[in-house]
């Protein structure tokens, strides 16, 4: 965690951590234009901060867009703060109520890196086996690209023409179309129905999982996007991505998961 608290003592990194809050996914030149650094400056801490974890980057086209990551955060809190006095770490704990809450657009971005193989983290990904254990949920498909997913967690199951696997490509790619939105669906997780027809008007949403090998390490990379501008289902799923990622994280390098309060 050195990196992490390095990367924070920087008044000038954390100006671009709030721009990044205010405004994710940003170009060097959008980023250069919101802040009084030269371009110079801007690259070698927004470096540090991609060192850290605390920024994570995207090609779109030949754009190189740069997201704030809640990954090195969350693992303090899931791993460290809970053991302490949290109100000794206020500061600590606001920065990761910032950086879940950061205004995420269209899309939800998430980098973190597992100490495991690229097989075993697919693995985790298709194998109901797996999921059940750091989500709750599994899948019924054969994972080929064009093939329909039925999904269970808890009482609840979801088959739907449009729950698709879009891309399938073993140990590097995976993604597929969310789950179909209901009243059944918020029946089974205590989910206000008011707000269940308010995401049920929204437009189907994809996750991608993107995975690059690096050494004893693998590079995870979770792309939610197809949102609509200030979605609402948006922001109650990045609530819930860190924790499932966190779990799953834990589960293949420990064996184990986390207990969450």
């Amino acid at each position: 965690m050195d990196e992490v608290f390095k990367a924070l003592a920087d008044p000038s990194r954390r100006l671009l951590l709030d721009s990044l809050n205010a405004d994710n996914g940003q170009t060097l030149r959008e980023l250069c234009a919101g802040l009084d650094m030269t371009r110079q400056a801007v690259s070698k801490h927004l470096a540090v901060l991609e060192s850290a974890n605390l920024v994570t980057t995207r090609r779109r086209g030949r754009e190189k867009l740069h997201y704030l990551n809640a990954e090195p955060v969350n693992a303090i809190a899931d791993r460290w703060i809970n053991r302490y006095d949290r109100g000794r770490i206020a500061a600590l704990a606001d920065l990761k109520t910032a950086l879940e809450g950061a205004n995420m657009s269209e899309e939800f971005v998430y980098t973190t890196y597992i100490k495991t193989t690229d097989r075993k983290l697919w693995q985790a990904l298709t194998d109901p086996a797996f999921t059940k254990q750091y989500w709750g949920a599994s899948f019924d498909t054969d994972w080929q690209p064009g093939s329909v997913m039925t999904w269970y967690e808890k009482d609840w199951k979801s088959t739907d023409p449009e729950q698709v696997v879009l891309e399938a490509e073993p140990y590097r790619k995976l993604s597929y179309t969310w789950h179909t939105m209901s009243l059944e669906h918020a029946d089974a997780f205590g989910i206000d129905h008011e707000k269940a027809r308010q995401w049920m008007t929204e437009p189907r949403s994809k996750v991608t999982f993107e995975i690059e090998p690096m050494g004893e390490i693998v590079k995870l990379t979770v792309v939610h996007d197809g949102f609509e501008p200030d979605s609402a289902l948006l922001k109650a799923l990045s609530g819930g991505w860190p924790s499932i990622l966190a779990n799953l994280k834990t589960l293949l390098e420990t064996g184990e998961v986390l207990q969450f309060e």
